[in-house]
C-alpha cells in the first residue's frame, strides 16, 4: 500500500514503552487518564489509603496549563510529597520566566537577538542540541529556526519542561507520577491504585470513535493539532500554515521528543510515518488527514 493510499487514521499497535489495555480489561476499569478532544481530563480513582499518599495539583502559567498527580508510600510523609510537589512546580514556572520565547527578556529572546550565545547557559544548550538533533531526525520538518525572528522551540519546549520537572520528582524519591498538560503526558511507576497508569486517548474529532486505553508506567504522549486553530503549525519547507493533517500523535520514553516529532508529523503529513521505523522508541499513535 503506497503512503498516499493509507487509511485516514493510523493506530500503530506496538510500542516498548506502554500498550493497549486489553479489551475485557478495559471495559471492567475505568482509565486513570484521559487526551484528546483539545485537553485532558483526570478520572476519580482511588483515594489516599493508611499506606499510599496521593496528591493532585494544578498550576497555570503564562504559556500552559499543568496537572500533577504524585503518590508515594505512607512512610514518605506529607512533607516529602509536598516538597517534591514544589520543586517540581517551581521547574514549571523557571522554564516559562527563564525560555519562553514570548517573554523579552528570557534567554531564548536573548538568543535571538545575539546578545547571548547558546553555550552561556547549560540548559539552554541542552535545548538548543535537542531541537537540533529533532531537525535532524524529522529531514527538516521540526525546524526551530525556520520561523520568523529565528530560533523558537514552542514545539518542544513544552515537553522539555514537564521532563524537568519530572526530573525534579524523582531527585526527590518520587517514582509515581503523572503530569499532564494539554493533550500531552509523561507517566511513571504506578497509579494510586497500584496498578500501570490507564491512559484513554480519544480521537480529537470524532466523538464517536472508541478511545484507544493504554498501560503505561513509563513513557510520554506528545500530540499536535488538538488546539482547533489551523495554520499554528508551518511547513518549515515553504513558511505556508499545514493542512495535511487535522492532529498528531506520538507516543514514546521523552515527552520532549515525543511533542517535537508530534510537531514535524503534523506538517509533513503522512510522509513522515517513515520516521517511526521497527525498533524505533517513539511511534505515531494518530496520523488523522483532514476531510
Amino acid at each position: 500500500m503506497r503512503m498516499d493510499e493509507q487509511p485516514r487514521t493510523t493506530w500503530v499497535e506496538d510500542r516498548p514503552t506502554d500498550r493497549p489495555a486489553p479489551q475485557p480489561a478495559y471495559r471492567s476499569r475505568r482509565p486513570d487518564l484521559r487526551l484528546g478532544a483539545r485537553s485532558h481530563r483526570v478520572e476519580r480513582t482511588a483515594d489516599e489509603t493508611a499506606d499510599r499518599l496521593a496528591v493532585r495539583y494544578t498550576v497555570r502559567t503564562a504559556t500552559a496549563e499543568y496537572t500533577l498527580l504524585l503518590n508515594a508510600p505512607g512512610w514518605f510523609g506529607h512533607k516529602g510529597l509536598g516538597d517534591a510537589l514544589r520543586d517540581a512546580v517551581a521547574e514549571l514556572r523557571a522554564v516559562d520566566l527563564t525560555y519562553g520565547p514570548t517573554r523579552p527578556e528570557s534567554l531564548v529572546s536573548r538568543l535571538r537577538r545575539g546578545e547571548i550565545s547558546a553555550e552561556s547557559y547549560q540548559p539552554l544548550a541542552d535545548l538548543v542540541d535537542r531541537c537540533a538533533a529533532m531537525r535532524a531526525a524529522t529531514d527538516g520538518w521540526f525546524d526551530a529556526w525556520a520561523v520568523p525572528g529565528g530560533f523558537d522551540p514552542g514545539g518542544l519546549l513544552g515537553g522539555w519542561a514537564v521532563e524537568r520537572a519530572a526530573a525534579r520528582l524523582r531527585a526527590a524519591g518520587v517514582h509515581d507520577y503523572a503530569v499532564l498538560t494539554g493533550a500531552d503526558l509523561v507517566v511513571r511507576g504506578n497509579a494510586a491504585h497500584g496498578g500501570p497508569w490507564r491512559v484513554a486517548v480519544h480521537h480529537p474529532t470524532d466523538g464517536r470513535r472508541p478511545p484507544l486505553v493504554l498501560e503505561m508506567t513509563a513513557g510520554a504522549v506528545g500530540t499536535s493539532g488538538v488546539s482547533g486553530r489551523r495554520g499554528h503549525v508551518v511547513d518549515p519547507h515553504t513558511g505556508e500554515p499545514a493542512d495535511q493533517l487535522s492532529a498528531a500523535t506520538v507516543v514514546g520514553p521523552d515527552l520532549a521528543v515525543a511533542d517535537a516529532y508530534a510537531t514535524a508529523l503534523y506538517a509533513a503529513g503522512p510522509a513522515g510515518l517513515s520516521w517511526f521505523r521497527a525498533g524505533s522508541d517513539y511511534r505515531a499513535l494518530l496520523a488523522d488527514r483532514r476531510r
